[in-house]
C-alpha cells in the first residue's frame, strides 16, 4: 500500500506516518493540498495530513481542502507529541547566537515564539513548506549564519546540531494528523477513544440557527469535545462549523441528531467517524 505524507522525510508528519504504517510504502509531498489530491487521484492509496495543533490550533489549509475541494472520508487520527528543535550547520555550531534568520513550517515558528523572542528578537523569520524542508536548506547553506526550527529527526537526517532543545512555548505540545482515503483505517497503534467529525450549516435567515442545531446534540446528552467556525468563502459573514464529538452513545442517537439538523434546514458534511491513536514514546 501506498501513504502519502506532507514531506519532505523527517517532518513530523513523516515521523507520524512511518509510525502508523511501517510496513507501507510512504510517499512525501510538498504540501498539504498537493497530499490531499495525491489520494484523490489514486496516486496513493491513503493520506496524512495535521489538523491541529495544540498551541496554533487547526490547521486550516486541511479543514478548508477537505470542506470545499473533496469528499475524501476521514478513517483515523493520530496523536503525535510535538517537541521542537533549533539546529544549525556543523560550521555554525560555536557562532549559533549570531543566527541572522530562523526557518521553519509556520505551525513551527508560531510554536516557538517565546523562545525567538528571548533569543533571537531580532531575526527573520522564513516560512518554509515544512520543518524538514527548512532543516535541508540549511544544511546546504553552510556558509549562511541561519538556523532552523525541526524535529530531532531531522537534525539526524541532515547532520545538523541541535543548539536549542524543546524550544516549543508549551511543555505538552502535540498535533493531530488524519489519515485519509478510507472510511475505516486499520493502524498497529492502541486506540483511546473514537470521534466523528462533521461540518454543519444553517440557513442565515433563521434567529438561534446555531442554537438549534446545538440543541439536537444537548438534548440527547451528546458530548461535543470541538466547535469552530470557517468561512464559507461565499459571502462575507457566511461560515461553516466544523465540530468534533465524542462517540460514546449508540449510533442511531447520532443518526437521530444529525437528521433532526437536516430537517431544520441545516447541511451536514461527515468527515468521518473514526477511532483516535496516540503516539507514546516518539
Amino acid at each position: 500500500m501506498k501513504v502519502g505524507f506532507l514531506g519532505p522525510e523527517a517532518s513530523f508528519t513523516h515521523t507520524a506516518t512511518k509510525t502508523a504504517f511501517p510496513a507501507d510504502e510512504l510517499i512525501s509531498y510538498h504540501s498539504i493540498p498537493a497530499c490531499i489530491k495525491g489520494v484523490e487521484f489514486g496516486e496513493v492509496d491513503l493520506g496524512v495530513v495535521p489538523i491541529e495543533n495544540t498551541i496554533e490550533g487547526s490547521v486550516n489549509t486541511t479543514v478548508d481542502y477537505l470542506f470545499h475541494q473533496t469528499t475524501i472520508p476521514v478513517g483515523a487520527e493520530i496523536v503525535l507529541p510535538i517537541f521542537q528543535q533549533l539546529m544549525v550547520s556543523k560550521e555554525n555550531k560555536g557562532s549559533w547566537q549570531e543566527t541572522t534568520k530562523i526557518l521553519s513550517h509556520p505551525q513551527a515558528l508560531a510554536q516557538s515564539q517565546e523562545f525567538i523572542h528571548a533569543y533571537f528578537p531580532m531575526a527573520d523569520l522564513d516560512a518554509t513548506p515544512s520543518t524538514a524542508y527548512a532543516a535541508n536548506f540549511v544544511a546546504l547553506h553552510p556558509e549562511q549564519k541561519i538556523a532552523a526550527i525541526a524535529p530531532r529527526l531531522s537534525a539526524e537526517k541532515y547532520d545538523l546540531e541541535i543548539v536549542g532543545q524543546d524550544i516549543q512555548d508549551v511543555a505538552i505540545n502535540e498535533t493531530r494528523f488524519w489519515v485519509i482515503g478510507s472510511e475505516k483505517v486499520d493502524v498497529p497503534i492502541k486506540s483511546s477513544d473514537y470521534k466523528l467529525t462533521i461540518a454543519l450549516t444553517m440557513p442565515n435567515n433563521m434567529p438561534g440557527a446555531l442554537h438549534k442545531a446545538l440543541s439536537a446534540f444537548s438534548w440527547r446528552e451528546i458530548d461535543l469535545s470541538k466547535i469552530e467556525s470557517r468561512p464559507l468563502k461565499t459571502t462575507l459573514g457566511e461560515y461553516f462549523f466544523l465540530i468534533d464529538i465524542n462517540v460514546q452513545k449508540p449510533q442511531q442517537l447520532l443518526d437521530n441528531a444529525l437528521e433532526e439538523i437536516r430537517l431544520l434546514g441545516g447541511t451536514v458534511k461527515i468527515f468521518g467517524n473514526y477511532a483516535i491513536h496516540p503516539i507514546n514514546g516518539v
